[in-house]
């Protein structure tokens, strides 16, 4: 059993999303709503479902499929604004079993080129509104090591605190030993905390261990206390919090989440 809380909103949950949702393709604005729904495809995030009044519909190109899904038959459309054209970018569903979710579009997200809530530019997938992300500063020791080999310790980092994620923890760069890190051109986004500015593999020995270490130089203003710190995956590396050894959590992910 995990050390944290984890995700516990069931499939197909539906609810409401009080925020004003826009996203873009190109020059055009795809939708513009206020009356977007919540729909809980797997447990960890929602994904929205958006009136289809609320949708412009000289981007919509009926592609003549229909695909089954838990919500009813959709139908899928492209999505073409001047020369770019994104295929399979959009389920209509009709007619549902829910009925508060007729006449919704389901939009792939990375054939949109952004998205907003309100007029902040959300990243990756819809926010949870049932989980929460802390970053806590803290006085307990922690170091953290790979093979014996020791790559940073502090009595001041700061715990970020995620529904459903092991804890991570940020320690300052001045307590890292960047002599078995090696920077990476990797850039990654969390819908949490923002886009990374750094990514780090570790060097031990003849074995390099991919794209254990992350940083954020400009994190969201709710994660504001991460700024600068270096963060190790858990699965990975052997960390030990006020000396003693955490277990390593276990991962169905190729690359787990930050």
């Amino acid at each position: 059993m995990p050390d944290y809380p984890a995700v516990l909103t069931p499939v197909n949950h539906v609810e409401p999303v009080p925020r004003r949702l826009r996203a873009t393709l190109g020059h055009a604005t795809v939708f513009d709503t206020t009356h977007a729904l919540y729909v809980w495809e797997w447990p960890n995030y929602p994904q929205y479902y958006v009136p289809v009044s609320d949708v412009d519909s000289a981007v919509l190109v009926a592609e003549g499929q229909t695909e089954e899904s838990p919500r009813g038959p959709v139908e899928l459309y492209a999505l073409r604004v001047g020369d770019i054209c994104r295929r399979r970018a959009a389920r209509f569903l009709p007619l549902s079993p829910d009925p508060r979710l007729h006449n919704t579009v389901r939009f792939e997200w990375t054939a949109l080129d952004a998205w907003y809530e309100e007029d902040e530019q959300v990243f990756v997938h819809p926010r949870n509104p049932y989980s929460r992300v802390d970053a806590l500063r803290s006085t307990r020791p922690v170091r953290v090591e790979l093979e014996g080999t020791l790559l940073g310790q502090s009595s001041s980092p700061v715990m970020v605190f995620e529904t459903g994620l092991p804890t991570r923890y940020y320690l300052p760069p001045t307590e890292i030993d960047f002599t078995h890190l090696m920077a990476s051109a990797t850039v990654t986004a969390c819908p949490y905390k923002g886009t990374t500015s750094g990514y780090w593999s570790v060097q031990i020995g003849p074995d390099l261990h991919d794209d254990l270490a992350w940083s954020y130089d400009f994190p969201t203003r709710e994660l504001l206390p991460i700024a600068g710190l270096v963060a190790f995956y858990n699965e990975y590396v052997d960390i030990w919090v006020d000396g003693i050894a955490l277990d390593r959590p276990r991962t169905h992910f190729s690359r787990p989440s930050q």
